[in-house]
């Protein structure tokens, strides 16, 4: 595969939310926009965490158990969300997104400052790309079906 970085295929225009922000906002945010998650970023546009659908579930919850007045989202947000630099491979980003469940990274610079995120589905498109146009398909092929392979087998 012809070398592909996160700054080549990373979304720069994101819905971000402020770690001051009210929860249900930020609920109804991401709801109105049909995303599954969103990063949060301070004034300086440096990365805080990840405010998610898990971290909605959390806000309901709280909200059912412990009737709790409205927090904000840096209270509900996940801090120990990965994130990746912009020149982080495409087969590396693809090995992120194998080994852990997060369905979004967000690509950050050396100070944290947010410059873009990549999905899940923004690393497939890439590859699928790649694998139409590059003139090495039966290789590439090949290595994609022993990933394919070692899901499928069993688990000792």
């Amino acid at each position: 595969m012809i070398s592909i970085a996160a700054e080549d295929i990373m979304v720069k225009r994101l819905v971000t939310l402020s770690p001051a922000m009210d929860v249900h906002d930020a609920v109804k945010l991401l709801l109105r926009n049909r995303i599954s998650g969103a990063p949060v970023v301070d004034t300086e546009g440096r990365y805080l965490g990840v405010f998610s659908e898990r971290c909605c579930l959390g806000v309901i919850l709280d909200a059912a158990y412990e009737q709790l007045p409205t927090y904000n989202v840096g209270a509900f947000m996940d801090t120990e969300a990965k994130t990746i630099s912009a020149d982080t491979q495409l087969l590396s980003i693809a090995q992120v997104f194998l080994l852990s469940s997060a369905r979004r990274l967000p690509v950050v610079d050396e100070e944290n400052r947010l410059l873009g995120q990549i999905s899940r589905r923004d690393v497939i498109q890439a590859a699928m790309k790649q694998l139409d146009q590059g003139p090495r398909r039966e290789s590439s092929v090949l290595y994609l079906s022993a990933l394919a392979d070692r899901f499928h087998a069993p688990i000792n």
